[in-house]
């Protein structure tokens, strides 16, 4: 499905900083093509009253109440830590 769209593919590559082959501006000029005559199709759809937005469905917020709890107790937060030093978790040092 190959549109008659001006496509200038070594602007783009330029422009992206691609070094392209022979081979490869050709195929990518196709595709490209390809992309932009569907673009085209696209802009001819009449979305006269057609609300803008986003996304598809609304976006609603998911989240439960952020209510404060009690959490761990520092012997059950440590319990499965490998090593423990002072009410801390021992990891290995990275930083010299």
């Amino acid at each position: 499905m190959s549109h008659s769209i001006d496509l200038n593919i070594d602007h783009v590559a330029k422009l992206a900083r691609l070094a392209l082959t022979p081979e490869e501006k050709a195929s990518y000029s196709r595709q490209l093509g390809d992309v932009l005559g569907h673009i085209e199709q696209l802009a001819k759809v009449d979305v006269s009253g057609i609300e803008p937005s986003s996304h598809a469905f609304a976006v609603t917020n998911v989240w439960a109440e952020d209510v404060a709890r009690p959490g761990l107790s520092v012997a059950e937060a440590l319990r499965n830590a490998p090593a423990q030093r002072e009410h801390m978790v021992v990891v290995p040092k990275v930083v010299e």
